[in-house]
């Protein structure tokens, strides 16, 4: 919600500004920045392995317990219940037990996550650096990107209406 209003208001103040003709626009694809550098690509290729290591680790799991599923369906008729129970039991927890593993490294706050943001906040943060300069050199007040989530990635801080916008909020008034 918050992030829509922001955008509702840089925008609209965007289009005032571009009505006067004052404001310059920029903007980057993050997508060829991060295919095209040196050390994404390094980063990339780093986590790659990993979640091929991984990858092949579950496939490895899921296919013994698959053997084991089938040689069960193969006995089963001739098992004692006790027997049965424990073998249906045992492929049960086997399954859990892979589940659990995917989510450790696949999940949201698992192993590749944060290995990704270990990785790539130190690149994130020399790319926004050199967005921050070149932006400046070229005297654009407003960097957007092309590919990425963020809407915005530069912004020349005199275009900031934050405290503006809370002046105006905590006084109440609509002048």
């Amino acid at each position: 919600m918050k992030k829509n209003i922001l955008s509702l208001i840089v925008l609209c103040f965007v289009l005032i500004n571009i009505s006067i003709g004052q404001t310059k626009f920029g903007y980057v694809n993050s997508d060829t920045i991060l295919k095209e550098l040196p050390e994404a690509q390094e980063a990339s290729k780093k986590l790659e392995s990993n979640v091929k290591e991984w990858q092949d680790d579950v496939e490895k799991r899921a296919k013994q317990l698959q053997a084991k599923y089938e040689d069960y369906q193969k006995q089963q008729l001739t098992m004692k219940e006790d027997i049965k129970q424990q073998r249906q039991k045992a492929l049960i927890d086997e399954e859990q037990k892979i589940n659990e593993f995917r989510q450790q490294k696949f999940g949201q706050q698992g192993e590749l996550a944060m290995q990704r943001e270990r990785l790539m906040a130190p690149i994130k943060e020399k790319i926004f650096k050199a967005i921050d300069k070149v932006a400046k050199n070229q005297k654009v007040d407003i960097v957007f990107d092309k590919a990425g989530d963020v809407l915005i990635l530069y912004a020349d801080s005199k275009l900031d209406l934050t405290y503006k916008i809370l002046d105006y909020l905590k006084r109440g008034d609509e002048k």
